[in-house]
């Protein structure tokens, strides 16, 4: 299991949402990986990783790529915990204090 901090501003490069104008959302990128080389070696699967992780803009380790290449070549699944970080808007939706 990998663990990520994301900027709650930043969480569309990690999640895909239609919302969003940012176009390199890393969640998709891991999901045609999965799909396109299950069963191919970590070594293929690594640098397309890496690519897409800086595409997006995120702090993987080179281990926590690595781990994502070996699930996705063994087809296995694999976990992802994501710590939101950055101040959130008030519950009630009104302003905040200072």
């Amino acid at each position: 299991m990998g663990e990520i901090s994301v900027d709650q501003r930043h969480l569309d490069h990690l999640l895909a949402d239609s919302a969003s104008a940012y176009g390199a959302p890393y969640q998709k990128a891991f999901a045609e990986l999965a799909v396109s080389h299950r069963g191919r070696p970590v070594a293929e699967i690594l640098p397309l990783l890496r690519r897409a992780a800086d595409a997006a803009l995120l702090g993987f380790t080179g281990a926590d790529l690595r781990e994502q290449a070996e699930a996705i070549s063994s087809g296995r699944p694999y976990v992802l915990r994501v710590r939101v970080t950055g101040d959130r808007p008030p519950a009630h939706g009104g302003a905040r204090r200072e």
